[in-house]
């Protein structure tokens, strides 16, 4: 998509940002340990292996290639250019470049849906519908996994990114209103004392 950046437009400034930094970005998470969301996605989904994955707001590939490498049949989404450029470079995937505030998915395609840090960046106005979107594009049964950073239900700009910070409760409560069932919760990183923990994973199943 064209990036617009302008001071009225905080999305706009988000996927600016991710673009103008996808290499540092890439450096910085390179290392990430994220298999334990990894393990709650792909355990929580029924039926036989291979299964077909979206990783939305895949970013530089990482993740795209840790699914492929067990044999899953991942597709990425991003919409930062840049991002969408290097994931397909990286992890040989195909990488639909979507704005997420203009998703075009196909219908029931899709196992699981991996949103790892991602959906936070969506307005609390327009999140009802992304994850529409998101349900109709999952299977039956399908499963969605969601990371956000953690907070008290502010929203806006902190260095140069928007962001939603939902609290727990608040989050679940939005999901479940889109017609999904609580899976499982957790805190991140793990072992350490709530106040500690500023990620909240969820999982989550479609319902009928």
């Amino acid at each position: 998509m064209t990036d617009n950046a302008s001071a009225g437009d905080p999305h706009g400034a988000t996927l600016d940002y991710y673009n103008r930094n996808a290499e540092p970005f890439r450096e910085g998470t390179r290392d990430h340990d994220v298999s334990q969301n990894i393990d709650a996605l792909l355990s929580a989904i029924e039926g036989a292996t291979p299964f077909d994955i979206l990783d939305f707001g895949c970013g530089p590939g990482r993740d795209l290639t840790a699914f492929k490498a067990r044999g899953h049949n991942p597709v990425g989404l991003d919409g930062a250019a840049e991002f969408a450029r290097m994931a397909r470079e990286q992890s040989g995937c195909e990488v639909l470049e979507q704005d997420f505030l203009a998703l075009d998915l196909p219908p029931a395609r899709f196992d699981g849906v991996f949103a790892n840090a991602t959906l936070f960046h969506i307005p609390r106005e327009r999140i009802a519908d992304v994850l529409r979107r998101l349900r109709a594009t999952l299977k039956p049964r399908g499963v969605l996994f969601a990371s956000n950073p953690r907070g008290n239900d502010e929203q806006g700009v902190t260095g140069g990114r928007f962001g939603c910070f939902w609290a727990d409760e608040t989050w679940c409560a939005t999901v479940r209103a889109a017609r999904f069932e609580e899976i499982t919760r957790y805190w991140r990183p793990d072992g350490l004392p709530r106040d500690r923990q500023p990620w909240f994973a969820t999982v989550w199943r479609k319902t009928a």
